[in-house]
């Protein structure tokens, strides 16, 4: 039997119903249904053992991931990364424990790699009761550092895909510690889902050594990248280059000092704010940010779209909406810091 997504699959589909309600306890089982008859069409179509073993580890994982974090999702966390090859001794590796404690310390959970040197200092910082783990299986270097060891917030990885969504979906802000190729890596995926729009807009932080590890890369994007013309001017709003963990963490805060969260609904980006803003501030957005704006369209307060009826704990917040030209996710960025600059005007 061909099945299908979008037509009745006759007896498949009262099997699938039978299955969910006798399961009992599914949340969303409209969802659920889908999910099962995707797995019986991957069954149908792949014939590849080696394809239909990553498919179900991905599966697996994912899931595992999200009981994890679930009982979390009202804490705002931190994502740490670094090299695992950081020394105790390293002023690097102390100045990551000064900051994951004062991360702690302002209600933030961290999440690191779960491995040695960067990884093991944000957790050190932080404590155990305030740390996540999502650690990769290596052959070398990444077992879990004695802090994540058997804690219950400890997620081991087989792909490094599912591993890196852990570490953007999950955190608030990422802050980036010099390293090797795989700090490297994670860092650059966060710059192109920030640009991208593939993650909402947040705090991203590059923390720099007395040696300028992250000045000289300043340096190469400018010479090699924007002079080049393959990133413009607006993305350096994507992120911030200090050596201080104190000005670390109010950029954090800051962040999140007006702006609460935001949503796309098609083509309409509606923002999530905790005070509603003046029709001056209103006016000063339209005027700095015309770029952002669709030609017709303006920047206006407003209620919960029914759209975002899913999240009935944030109906409650005030909000501004505007056609957004998704161009410009890289002033996306400068926008949001702008609305957080009324907070201060208050």
């Amino acid at each position: 039997m061909e099945l299908s997504f979008s037509r009745s699959n006759d007896r498949i589909d009262q099997i699938i119903e039978q299955l969910v309600e006798t399961s009992g306890g599914i949340y969303h089982p409209s969802i659920i249904k889908e999910m099962i008859l995707a797995t019986l069409k991957i069954g149908q179509d792949v014939d590849y053992l080696a394809d239909l073993k990553l498919i179900n580890r991905t599966l697996r994982e994912m899931r595992y991931t999200a009981k994890v974090f679930g009982p979390y999702r009202n804490r705002k966390k931190v994502t740490i990364f670094g090299s695992a090859r950081t020394e105790k001794s390293d002023e690097m590796y102390k100045k990551c424990v000064r900051f994951s404690r004062s991360l702690a310390e302002n209600n933030y959970m961290v999440i690191t790699g779960g491995g040695p040197g960067i990884m093991q200092a944000g957790n050190e910082g932080a404590g155990s009761d305030n740390s996540f783990a999502v650690n990769i299986r290596l052959p070398f270097e990444q077992k879990p550092n004695p802090i994540m060891y058997r804690n219950p917030r400890l997620v081991t990885y087989k792909y490094f895909f599912n591993r890196k969504v852990a570490f953007v979906k999950e955190s608030d802000a990422i802050v980036v510690f010099p390293g090797g190729f795989g700090t490297l890596d994670e860092a650059m995926e966060v710059f192109t889902l920030i640009q991208t729009g593939k993650t909402a807009p947040k705090p991203l932080i590059l923390m720099d050594d007395q040696d300028g590890y992250w000045e000289r890369f300043l340096n190469f994007i400018k010479e090699s990248l924007l002079v080049n013309g393959f990133i413009s001017g607006e993305d350096f709003s994507l992120f911030t280059i200090t050596k201080n963990e104190q000005e670390a963490l109010q950029a954090i805060n800051t962040f999140y000092s007006v702006y609460h969260s935001l949503r796309f609904i098609e083509n309409r980006l509606v923002i999530r704010l905790l005070h509603t803003l003046t029709p001056k501030q209103l006016a000063i957005l339209t005027e700095e940010f015309p770029e952002l704006i669709e030609e017709g369209n303006q920047i206006h307060c407003c209620d919960a779209y029914p759209e975002e009826g899913d999240e009935p704990d944030l109906a409650h917040l005030p909000r501004v909406s505007l056609l957004f030209d998704h161009h410009h996710y890289g002033l996306l960025v400068a926008f949001i810091n702008r609305i957080n600059s009324f907070h201060k005007a208050e």
